[in-house]
């Protein structure tokens, strides 16, 4: 290991906030890292609410899950990140002037640490049927990176909230035919959502659960029992999305011996966590008065990155930013 492998930044975490973290961080010119342990940036803004509109993000009357995070990721990316993907940090250990981290693929150095874990790690709730992992990412799916790969197929989607009807009521559009399958006659999402995908050619499955899966011709058959009757039957289609919801897991921030107010991890004013040179912005951290809104974590992010960079060197100014640097010349 050498100078030259040592982060200035390493942020966990690449949902909204971390990804708007690691903008400021380079331009602090700031050698940062972004480590996430799922397979996608965007976080769980991205995965569970791709095509749901988001009201809290100043500049916007509304706007998706899925192109906030373009956009984040385009504001991100004229930088050329350093984006780790399905890699989860397992621990860390102070070493001289940096820290040792170990994920779950290498050991990588880092001067600081910024946590932008939002609700912790998560994943989707899954179909608890003997051979479905037989069938995932083949014909089976439970997260959904490119729609067109949907197009002109006729598809299952399993689940009754609001990320598998926004998903239903997306894919309407390019599928030749979708089978909407759910345990109950009503779904949790928004009305107004279930009564636009009803006025498709969207097959109701109801109430229905999945009994089980199997190959035929090429095709994924899928068996449905009556969730009240003793009635089976069969669909035929190329794939199943399943949208069961996900599980949140934030046990291996636990393990990391930080100081927390219940789940949340605490900070003071300057986004420290209780071990110096660990910082968190977002959903994750505590303190008083804090707001939970994406547009509380963008605050917070900038802080956490200044903050970062005091630490590394208390010397480094804490108001750089455009605006101060245009007053400053007007003033002159």
């Amino acid at each position: 290991m050498t100078e030259k492998d040592i982060f200035d930044i390493t942020i966990i975490g690449a949902g909204p906030v971390g990804l708007f973290a690691s903008t400021y961080a380079h331009m602090r010119q700031a050698k940062t890292q972004i480590i996430e342990s799922l397979p996608e940036i965007g976080g769980q803004v991205g995965t569970l609410y791709p095509t749901k509109k988001i009201y809290d993000v100043a500049g916007f009357a509304g706007i998706s899950g899925e192109h906030l995070v373009k956009q984040l990721s385009n504001q991100a990316s004229q930088f050329n990140p350093d984006i780790k993907l399905n890699e989860t940090v397992l621990s860390f250990v102070k070493e001289a002037d940096f820290f040792k981290i170990q994920t779950s693929k290498r050991i990588t150095y880092s001067r600081t640490i910024i946590i932008t874990a939002g609700i912790g790690s998560f994943q989707p709730r899954k179909l608890t049927i003997p051979n479905a992992t037989e069938f995932e990412d083949q014909s089976l799916f439970y997260n959904i990176s490119n729609p067109d790969n949907f197009s002109n197929k006729e598809i299952a989607i399993a689940g009754g909230g609001d990320s598998a009807i926004d998903w239903a009521n997306e894919l309407s559009i390019i599928t030749n035919q979708i089978h909407m399958i759910h345990r109950r006659d009503t779904f949790r999402a928004l009305e107004y959502s279930v009564s636009k995908l009803k006025e498709t050619n969207t097959i109701f499955e109801t109430p229905f659960v999945i009994q089980s899966l199997s190959k035929k011709e090429g095709r994924l058959a899928i068996l449905l029992k009556h969730s009240k009757d003793n009635i089976n039957k069969t669909i035929i289609v190329d794939n199943l999305l399943v949208n069961y919801g996900y599980l949140s897991d934030n046990k291996i921030i636990r393990k990391w011996g930080l100081l927390m107010n219940k789940k949340l991890l605490s900070v003071n004013s300057e986004m420290e966590t209780s071990t110096p040179g660990i910082f968190a912005a977002g959903d994750i951290v505590s303190y008083p008065g804090k707001v939970a809104l994406i547009t509380s974590g963008f605050g917070e992010a900038p802080t956490a990155v200044t903050s970062a960079l005091s630490y590394i060197n208390p010397k480094t100014s804490r108001t750089i930013h455009s605006t101060q640097l245009i007053k400053q010349n007007t003033k002159n």
